[in-house]
Protein backbone atom coordinates (compact mmCIF):
# COMPACT_ATOMS: atom_id res chain seq x y z
CA UNK A 1 0.00 0.00 0.00
CA UNK A 2 2.60 2.56 1.16
CA UNK A 3 4.25 1.79 -2.37
CA UNK A 4 1.59 2.85 -4.41
CA UNK A 5 0.63 6.17 -2.67
CA UNK A 6 4.68 6.92 -3.15
CA UNK A 7 3.82 5.90 -6.98
CA UNK A 8 0.82 7.99 -7.17
CA UNK A 9 3.02 10.82 -5.45
CA UNK A 10 5.67 10.49 -8.19
CA UNK A 11 2.82 10.16 -11.13
CA UNK A 12 1.52 13.57 -9.88
CA UNK A 13 4.77 15.45 -10.03
CA UNK A 14 5.90 13.99 -12.65
CA UNK A 15 2.48 15.04 -14.30
CA UNK A 16 3.38 18.59 -13.54
CA UNK A 17 6.64 18.97 -15.69
CA UNK A 18 7.16 19.76 -19.17
CA UNK A 19 3.88 21.98 -19.45
CA UNK A 20 4.24 25.40 -21.19
CA UNK A 21 2.89 27.16 -18.06
CA UNK A 22 4.82 30.52 -17.40
CA UNK A 23 5.93 31.50 -14.24
CA UNK A 24 4.06 34.91 -14.58
CA UNK A 25 0.57 32.57 -14.37
CA UNK A 26 -0.26 33.54 -18.02
CA UNK A 27 -0.12 30.27 -19.95
CA UNK A 28 2.00 31.98 -22.87
CA UNK A 29 -0.91 34.20 -23.31
CA UNK A 30 1.36 37.10 -23.43
CA UNK A 31 0.33 40.84 -24.85
CA UNK A 32 -0.40 41.84 -27.84
CA UNK A 33 -2.48 45.70 -27.84
CA UNK A 34 -2.30 48.78 -30.42
CA UNK A 35 -1.89 51.75 -28.35
CA UNK A 36 -3.49 54.90 -29.92
CA UNK A 37 -2.32 58.25 -28.32
CA UNK A 38 -3.63 62.06 -29.45
CA UNK A 39 -2.40 65.60 -28.06
CA UNK A 40 -5.58 66.45 -28.59
CA UNK A 41 -8.48 66.52 -31.33
CA UNK A 42 -6.70 67.92 -34.15
CA UNK A 43 -3.97 65.98 -34.07
CA UNK A 44 -2.66 63.30 -35.61
CA UNK A 45 -2.51 60.11 -33.72
CA UNK A 46 0.60 58.17 -32.17
CA UNK A 47 -0.39 54.68 -32.87
CA UNK A 48 1.86 51.86 -31.29
CA UNK A 49 1.83 48.46 -31.27
CA UNK A 50 3.14 46.35 -28.63
CA UNK A 51 3.88 42.39 -27.40
CA UNK A 52 5.36 40.92 -24.73
CA UNK A 53 7.65 37.86 -24.19
CA UNK A 54 9.77 39.09 -25.26
CA UNK A 55 8.81 43.01 -25.60
CA UNK A 56 8.47 43.98 -29.38
CA UNK A 57 6.16 45.85 -31.46
CA UNK A 58 6.98 49.74 -32.34
CA UNK A 59 6.32 51.20 -28.82
CA UNK A 60 9.46 52.92 -28.04
CA UNK A 61 9.35 51.71 -24.58
CA UNK A 62 8.44 48.51 -25.20
CA UNK A 63 10.01 46.43 -21.52
CA UNK A 64 8.57 49.36 -19.40
CA UNK A 65 5.16 49.44 -21.39
CA UNK A 66 4.91 45.32 -20.58
CA UNK A 67 5.64 45.34 -17.23
CA UNK A 68 3.29 48.47 -17.09
CA UNK A 69 0.25 46.66 -18.49
CA UNK A 70 0.98 43.75 -16.36
CA UNK A 71 0.67 44.86 -13.13
CA UNK A 72 -1.93 47.34 -13.49
CA UNK A 73 -5.08 46.31 -11.53
CA UNK A 74 -7.88 44.55 -14.01
CA UNK A 75 -10.17 47.60 -13.55
CA UNK A 76 -7.65 50.32 -15.17
CA UNK A 77 -9.34 48.93 -18.20
CA UNK A 78 -12.79 49.63 -17.44
CA UNK A 79 -14.76 53.11 -17.83
CA UNK A 80 -15.52 55.37 -15.08
CA UNK A 81 -18.67 54.46 -13.67
CA UNK A 82 -21.26 57.45 -14.79
CA UNK A 83 -22.21 57.65 -11.07
CA UNK A 84 -18.25 57.74 -9.74
CA UNK A 85 -17.87 61.39 -8.36
CA UNK A 86 -14.44 62.59 -9.40
CA UNK A 87 -13.20 65.93 -9.07
CA UNK A 88 -13.04 68.56 -11.43
CA UNK A 89 -9.76 68.55 -12.81
CA UNK A 90 -8.35 68.71 -15.98
CA UNK A 91 -5.41 67.16 -16.99
CA UNK A 92 -5.21 67.72 -20.56
CA UNK A 93 -6.80 67.29 -24.02
CA UNK A 94 -4.54 63.91 -24.54
CA UNK A 95 -6.51 60.62 -25.15
CA UNK A 96 -6.12 57.00 -25.58
CA UNK A 97 -6.92 54.30 -26.80
CA UNK A 98 -5.97 50.48 -26.16
CA UNK A 99 -6.91 47.43 -27.99
CA UNK A 100 -6.09 44.06 -27.69
CA UNK A 101 -5.44 41.10 -25.20
CA UNK A 102 -3.36 40.97 -22.54
CA UNK A 103 -2.92 37.48 -20.75
CA UNK A 104 -5.66 36.32 -22.91
CA UNK A 105 -8.34 39.21 -22.03
CA UNK A 106 -9.47 41.17 -24.65
CA UNK A 107 -9.03 45.03 -23.78
CA UNK A 108 -11.01 47.68 -25.31
CA UNK A 109 -10.44 50.74 -23.31
CA UNK A 110 -10.09 54.49 -23.77
CA UNK A 111 -8.28 56.82 -21.32
CA UNK A 112 -8.28 60.61 -21.36
CA UNK A 113 -7.38 63.53 -18.71
CA UNK A 114 -10.67 65.33 -18.61
CA UNK A 115 -11.26 64.87 -14.70
CA UNK A 116 -9.44 63.48 -11.36
CA UNK A 117 -10.86 59.72 -12.13
CA UNK A 118 -9.91 59.84 -15.52
CA UNK A 119 -6.25 61.27 -14.60
CA UNK A 120 -6.04 58.13 -12.38
CA UNK A 121 -6.34 55.68 -14.89
CA UNK A 122 -4.34 57.68 -17.14
CA UNK A 123 -1.70 57.64 -14.60
CA UNK A 124 -2.15 54.39 -13.40
CA UNK A 125 -0.54 53.19 -16.73
CA UNK A 126 2.09 55.71 -16.39
CA UNK A 127 4.39 57.17 -18.72
CA UNK A 128 5.89 53.60 -19.45
CA UNK A 129 2.48 53.28 -21.43
CA UNK A 130 1.01 56.72 -22.73
CA UNK A 131 3.85 59.50 -22.50
CA UNK A 132 5.43 58.96 -25.54
CA UNK A 133 6.07 61.89 -28.27
CA UNK A 134 2.98 63.43 -29.87
CA UNK A 135 3.11 64.46 -33.40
Amino acid sequence: MRSLVVLLAAAAVLAGCGTNSSPSGDDGAGVDVKITVRSDEAAQPTVMTLTCDPAGGDHPNGEAACAALRSAPVEVFDPVPENQPCTMIYGGPQTATLTGTIDGRTIDASFSRKNGCEIDRWDTLGTEVFDVPLQ
